[in-house]
């Protein structure tokens, strides 16, 4: 009887201990399954990912896109300086004026015993002087506008959406001179951004 008594109480002891270790080997399946389920993301934490990259790629391309046209601009600028050189040392290659000398102003406008100079208001290309290689004098190139180069051809590729144009007008008195003494050009060449850049140069009555 004794023998019996101390056999189950060894059994519930086995079964005790038994049911201990499976609830400690459940429970640690547990807790690792709850680890696992944690080191995912969650959804407010994957919204809010998603916001900060989007700041960050609006602050790229804020810094970015402005860098890149300042770049094409200076590019243009270079250009436009080519152009309006060109544009404006040829302008100042032609005579002072139609009613001048242009071999070499042997003798100019307004002299005694010479025609008076253009007026003003008369400025612009004479009759017959349909394009620019026909241009004799400086006036003639007043209201000039084109996409052609300094040597009247079309523009190349570089130079497509490119703008020129011209404005002569007396102006002796910031030179210090009569104001009939000197025509001031006025280049202006447009970039295909928009940006207008300005070449000024003298010629005088001399």
């Amino acid at each position: 009887m004794r023998f019996n008594l101390r056999l189950k109480t060894i059994n519930r002891l086995v079964g005790c201990h038994l049911l201990q270790r499976a609830n400690n080997v459940g429970c640690n399946l547990l807790r690792q399954s709850n680890q696992a389920k944690q080191s995912g993301f969650t959804l407010i934490e994957v919204i809010i990912g998603i916001v900060a990259l989007g700041i960050s790629l609006s602050i790229i391309t804020t810094l970015i896109i402005p860098a890149e046209q300042q770049s094409a601009d200076q590019i243009h600028q270079i250009k436009a300086a080519e152009l309006g050189q060109g544009m404006l040392d040829e302008i100042l290659g032609r005579a002072f004026d139609e009613n001048s000398d242009h071999a070499g102003s042997v003798w100019r406008c307004n002299e005694t015993g010479r025609p008076a100079c253009t007026l003003q208001g008369s400025f612009g290309a004479e009759a017959g002087e349909t394009s620019r290689d026909l241009f004799d004098d400086v006036d003639d190139y007043q209201g000039f506008t084109s996409k052609v180069n300094s040597t009247n051809q079309n523009l190349d590729a570089g130079y497509n959406s490119f703008q020129i144009a011209v404005v002569v007008s007396y102006d002796g008195t910031t030179l210090g001179l009569a104001n009939a003494l000197a025509k001031r050009v006025t280049v202006t060449i447009t970039t295909p951004l928009g940006t207008a850049i300005e070449f000024t140069g003298y010629k005088s009555n001399f």
